[in-house]
């Protein structure tokens, strides 16, 4: 069997059609360079915990919303209420689950956690997010840590005035996560 020139440098990827991929800039993705801190520490490194709180501010309000919409009965003014043995099995649930859909994504030098919820801000063309490990832990922990912090009551009537309501409760407050004034030094020991 013969082949022709032509197709043998086709077939050996050395001859390009113009507008294929061969004319187009290659796309290269490597996984976020994780220090110390992100890779070994208990705890949410600090320049991510405003994005964890806001994760967790989502899921609490997803958790909730969908726990109201399952109600057959409106109350008065036509909301859906849950009993608070009802929103507190949500609230403990929402801290409870795998969280497995959340990871970290390095974009222009800079890692964020990412997820949904999290707003995606400048999406590269292709990037590679790590997930497992010591993330799903530490989004429980801090999930938690503000059901004890606030409590399930306040986050309950922070829920009933809207999304935005309850992330402002959870990562605002003057030392919140997401406030301007929070430290984000990092200490070496």
């Amino acid at each position: 069997m013969r082949l022709s020139l032509p197709l043998l440098l086709l077939l050996l990827g050395a001859w390009t059609i113009p507008g294929s991929l061969g004319d187009r800039d290659l796309l290269t993705a490597t996984a976020p360079e994780l220090d110390d801190e992100e890779k070994y520490s208990a705890h949410m490194p600090a320049h991510l915990r405003c994005d964890a709180c806001r994760a967790v501010a989502y899921q609490m309000w997803q958790n909730l919303a969908k726990a109201e919409a399952k109600l057959h009965t409106p109350d008065s003014v036509g909301r859906r209420e849950l009993s608070e043995s009802v929103y507190t099995d949500v609230l403990d649930s929402s801290c409870s689950q795998k969280w497995q859909d959340y990871g970290v994504r390095e974009v222009n030098k800079v890692k964020r956690l990412v997820g949904p919820g999290l707003s995606k801000g400048p999406e590269p063309s292709i990037s590679v997010m790590i997930t497992g490990g010591p993330w799903p832990l530490r989004l429980s922990r801090t999930c938690l840590h503000y059901l004890g912090e606030f409590g399930e009551d306040h986050i309950y009537a922070a829920h009933q005035q809207g999304r935005e309501a309850l992330e402002a409760l959870l990562c605002g407050a003057p030392q919140g996560a997401c406030s301007e004034e929070v430290p984000v030094t990092r200490e070496e020991l």
